[in-house]
Parts: C-alpha cells; structure tokens; sequence
C-alpha cells in the first residue's frame, strides 16, 4: 500500500499547483463544450475518495454534508466559487491523504459496503477503494489537463 499512498500524495500535489497557478477567474472557467471547471474536478476527487473510502466503510468523512452535494458523482458546476473555497478544498487535498494513511496503519478500516463504479468493477475493501481512487483521481487529471488547454 506504501506505492499506492506514494500514488495519492504525488496527485494531490499536482492538483495543489493547479489551484495555486491558476488565478480564480481561470478556476471557475467552464470552457465552451465542459460541464465542469478546473476547481470542480479537483473538489469533485476529494469528496470522491472520502465516498470511497470512508462512507462506504461506514466511517465518519472529513469533508462536509455540503460539499459531498456539490462535489459528488452527477453534479456540474454551479457557480463560482471564491478564494476561501479555494484554500478550503487545497488544506483536504493532504489532510485526507494523510488521515487515509495514518487510519489504514491503525487498522480502522473493518467493514465495507460493496460497490460498483462506473467502470463496472466492484470495490469490496478499503483497499480496493484506495487503489480504484487513484485511477479516478488520473481521470480527473487529464480533465484538468483538457481544461487547461481551453481557458
């Protein structure tokens, strides 16, 4: 699991950049032909890995009610958002990793409640859940790389 975490960390840091090199009007450009901006896919794979991971093993979520309903699988954008939404979703970028690691090392992980993605796999553990989110979360990247190209 070690590579798999390393996997994670290097993701979000690539995703911290873009937050942090692109200024907020670019961050909230929903190019002609997308549903989604730059800041969406990044808020969309941190809720995304705490659905994975943490709900579906039954434990609590380090991110709000309110973002798992704008940032959560079927939703586009809906507005802009603004710098402290920003800072907001770049401190979960690694917070969650972290608390990921640390909670996967103590053995929290006990139960979970299977699930099928859109890829029609079905995760049946935590480390299913870690290891199919790096594959959702390269996805999202090349998303944001599209995105890029057109703002």
């Amino acid at each position: 699991m070690e590579f798999t975490f390393d996997i994670a960390l290097k993701n979000r840091a690539i995703f911290k950049q873009f937050l942090e090199q692109f200024t907020l009007e670019q961050l909230n450009t929903v190019p002609e032909g997308y549903s989604n901006n730059i800041f969406w896919n990044v808020a969309h794979t941190v809720v995304t890995q705490q659905l994975l991971v943490y709900k579906l093993s039954g434990l609590d979520m380090m991110v709000s009610d309110d973002l798992v309903e704008r940032y959560r699988k079927g939703t586009k954008t809906e507005g802009d958002v603004t710098q402290t939404q920003v800072d907001e979703i770049k401190a979960l970028l690694f917070t969650t990793i972290e608390k990921t690691i640390e909670d996967y090392n103590n053995k929290v992980f006990k139960t979970y409640n299977e699930y099928t993605v859109s890829t029609k796999s079905t995760l049946a553990s935590a480390e299913d859940a870690i290891a199919f989110n790096n594959f959702h979360e390269g996805i999202h990247l090349g998303y944001i790389l599209a995105l890029k190209k057109n703002i």
